[in-house]
């Protein structure tokens, strides 16, 4: 049984697997309505203005299957504070509250959610797949490279159960050009 104290945000991308923070709760969840893209022009920590990286944004439509990161709510101002300060760096995220379906309660909780912006200059949710390739192939920020980023982020996945064939297809195209060039 869930702890109904407890303050829900959701991570579908670094957060699932480096929260930053020790959580009082972790549980596979279903957001309905929105889908997990690579669509947010990284130009702090997974790139730079000059070389811009990408990382993932919320985008309605569709399903997104990802990781609920509860906390008590004593806790919350805090948590919530670093949350914003992470997230919300650029403005490209708006911070929501959403329903958020806990897979293994069974219930749905409310829990806080950032979502893309498409109207903020960073949002490169019509940039082609090979655009988004190159970003993923050159970008580095703070925080590390894109590559990784997305290497990560899929291994979280997979060690969730979860399959996301665009990005699996994506990765597959990312070490086939990586063959292509330490062959050629």
């Amino acid at each position: 049984m869930t702890d109904p104290d407890l303050v829900w945000t959701f991570g579908y991308g670094s957060l699932m697997w480096r929260p930053g923070f020790e959580p009082d709760a972790f549980e596979t969840a279903k957001l309905t309505g929105f889908q997990r893209r690579l669509c947010i022009r990284s130009e702090h920590y997974r790139g730079t203005a000059e070389q811009p990286g990408v990382v993932m944004g919320l985008t309605e439509g569709g399903v997104c299957i990802g990781r609920a990161i509860g906390f008590r709510a004593e806790r919350a101002p805090e948590i919530m504070e670093y949350l914003d300060a992470r997230e919300l760096l650029t403005n490209v995220y708006e911070r929501r509250l959403v329903p958020l379906e806990l897979l293994e309660s069974q219930i749905t909780v409310q829990a806080w959610a950032y979502v893309a912006r498409p109207d903020h200059e960073q949002y490169c949710g019509s940039a082609d797949e090979a655009m988004i390739l190159e970003m993923v192939r050159h970008g580095c920020g703070s925080s590390g490279t894109c590559r990784e980023y997305l290497v990560n982020t899929l291994d979280h996945l997979v060690e969730m159960g979860i399959d996301e064939p665009h990005l699996r297809a994506l990765a597959s195209r990312l070490v086939a050009a990586q063959d292509e060039v330490s062959q050629g």
